[in-house]
């Protein structure tokens, strides 16, 4: 097990909801090699007096070293919990990505808002559509296959692509590897209705074709 020590009166933020541990207010970081060197491997974060202060997911190579999965003692960081999440996010929002312009890119989970720190993701075209998922953390990117599956399982959209942004993912040690996760992958042009207009964009990017 990794334990992440936070430094005295730096544990202020993380008691106030903050879910984000920077690489300064941290100690010291107790594991194995081996498991310190995995990106979003979970870590029990304690304060200065050895008090449980949270489970969060670490990454030595980002300025925002620790993600805050929860601040309960008894809540294990599992594909139970990954489940719950996701399953959560979504159900704030389906309903209205289900009942919209088909043509428009609803967000459906958004990161910190789920308790998915780095994670977004965005529908297109209702349930026979597309998933677009940006994995920008190392602790979603770690449990990204149940992500996926949980995904998959509560919209019933069977495709899913997995976009990048080349500076975030570099920010966080993370590959740039943009691809298919499941399905199809999206056409490079498609219609997509923006701040009320009709434009062509493609939704793998975000890019906006010039008319």
């Amino acid at each position: 097990m990794l334990i992440i020590t936070i430094k005295q009166g730096k544990e202020k933020s993380l008691q106030s909801g903050d879910p984000w541990i920077y690489l300064s207010a941290i100690d010291k970081v107790e594991g194995k090699p081996h498991e310190r060197s995995k990106i979003g491997a979970t870590a029990l974060v304690q304060s200065s007096s050895r008090q449980f202060l949270a489970r969060a997911a670490y990454n030595a190579k980002s300025q925002i070293a620790g993600r805050v999965w929860t601040l309960r003692e008894d809540e294990p960081v599992d594909h139970a919990l990954i489940k719950r999440r996701v399953q959560a996010g979504l159900s704030r929002r389906i309903d209205t990505w289900r009942s919209a312009d088909p043509q428009a890119l609803v967000p459906l989970i958004d990161g910190e808002q789920d308790g998915l720190s780095g994670l977004q993701v965005h529908g297109y075209g209702g349930a026979d559509g597309y998933l677009v998922c940006q994995f920008n953390a190392g602790g979603v990117e770690y449990w990204k296959v149940p992500i996926v599956q949980a995904l998959l399982k509560e919209t019933s959209c069977p495709n899913v692509y997995e976009r990048c942004d080349k500076l975030v993912r570099e920010a966080e040690g993370l590959p740039f590897r943009a691809r298919v996760l499941a399905g199809e992958e999206p056409p490079q042009r498609l219609t997509v209705r923006v701040d009320g207009r009709l434009a062509p964009m493609d939704i793998r990017t975000g890019f906006i074709y010039p008319r």
